[in-house]
């Protein structure tokens, strides 16, 4: 049986971040049964697909997930259970706001399987939440994680971000310190991006987009709002790379562009996406990668279930240049970068048949090294991450 991943998708919040652009938004109680029923439905329509396979991770994201009721959670997992076939360490994460949990639903968690938990802290900084739109403080995340800890979860997560506006590098260092002393097992420290269609952009648009000449227009949120200015392009590289230093030192493993890890608790399932394991988004908006084949689900949450069958079919083949140019801007984002080795297994070709030219420009340019069977980015290459991954689109 091949491996899989699962994902599920939970489009509902309290209320919706500033910042945020994933399908997700407030809901009625009537609207997540309903939703739940229609997600259970859709995970048993797999039962034919689901023998060719033994799911080695899942991962229920938002959204956020833990604004369902224990019970709710509960009759997902049992579809997943009475559908799938799960290896017996499988890696299942569950995505969680503080204040959206009690110590009853962590109980429900721990009974169904799950045994890691992701908390969206993003700042230890309460004027920075208020900011960012967070529904919490500081301290309803340190009593989250604490409940978390007292009903036995061993490997977590905490979701951090910089370059907010307003925010400085010393700021950001005491975020890491706080939370590090906290000994999460993982940390992911991403860099805000400013997208369109959210709150952020209608502020920070013009100043986020350096390059663009054309005027935007732009309109406030709240006439009395203060609008803090964004980190400039230096600060926020200085940020990432006190990131490194400090993680570091608490024992923090750097092993992909944004995520941290103790030994041994490198996330599976995003290695998995990283490195193209096949896995089934199941859920509105939820992505998949199968037999080489890409498809999103509908984001319409009353209809995405009975649409899941035709989207899959109606899902284009990847190209070999497709499946390549995906293997080395997917595997770039790891600091250990690509195998050689695997591009050949994969292939059936030499990688510099392929890339050679292009990885040896970016080597003299000082953008990659290649260090035995590995091609990774240097310090230099992750600054312009973005640049030298494009290079390998052919």
């Amino acid at each position: 049986m091949k491996p899989l991943e699962l994902y599920i998708h939970i489009p509902f919040c309290i209320s919706k971040c500033k910042y945020c652009d994933f399908l997700s938004a407030p809901s009625s109680e009537e609207e997540r049964t309903d939703y739940v029923k229609s997600l259970c439905e859709e995970i048993r329509s797999y039962e034919n697909l689901a023998r060719a396979y033994c799911v080695v991770s899942i991962f229920v994201g938002g959204g956020t997930p833990s604004i369902l009721k224990a019970s709710q959670m509960e009759s997902i997992f049992n579809a997943i259970k009475e559908t799938f076939l799960l290896i017996s360490n499988a890696e299942i994460t569950l995505e969680i706001n503080p204040g959206t949990v009690d110590s009853d639903k962590l109980k429900c968690y721990k009974n169904i399987g799950i045994n890691r938990l992701s908390i969206g802290l993003q700042s230890a900084d309460n004027d920075e939440l208020k900011l960012l739109g967070r529904i919490h403080t500081y301290e309803d995340f340190l009593c989250t994680y604490k409940m978390a800890r007292e009903e036995g979860f061993s490997n977590i997560n905490v979701d951090l971000m910089s370059a907010v506006p307003g925010q400085t590098v010393e700021t950001w260092e005491k975020t890491l310190h706080v939370v590090s002393v906290l000994k999460p097992e993982h940390i992911s420290a991403y860099s805000l991006i400013i997208e369109e269609g959210t709150p952020f952009y209608e502020l920070y648009a013009e100043q986020a987009d350096r390059n663009k000449k054309a005027e935007i227009e732009r309109k406030k949120l709240h006439e009395k709002e203060e609008k803090l200015p964004l980190p400039d392009e230096e600060t926020e590289r200085q940020m990432y790379w006190r990131t490194k230093e400090i993680l570091e030192k608490y024992g923090y493993h750097h092993y992909e562009i944004s995520n941290y890890a103790k030994e041994g608790f490198a996330c599976r399932h995003n290695l998995g996406y990283w490195e193209r394991m096949e896995y089934l988004g199941i859920g509105a908006g939820a992505s998949s990668l199968l037999n080489n084949r890409r498809w999103m689900q509908s984001e319409n949450v009353r209809t995405f279930a009975e649409e899941s069958k035709e989207r899959m079919e109606e899902a284009e083949l990847l190209t070999e240049t497709e499946q390549m140019e995906e293997f080395m801007f997917l595997g770039l984002r790891k600091m250990e970068g690509v195998s050689k080795t695997e591009f050949q297994r994969q292939f059936q070709v030499l990688i510099d048949e392929i890339y050679g030219k292009v990885t040896a420009e970016l080597c003299q340019e000082g953008l990659l090294e290649e260090e035995g069977d590995f091609v990774r980015l240097t310090e230099r290459g992750i600054d312009i991450s973005n640049y030298v991954m494009s290079e390998f689109l052919m």
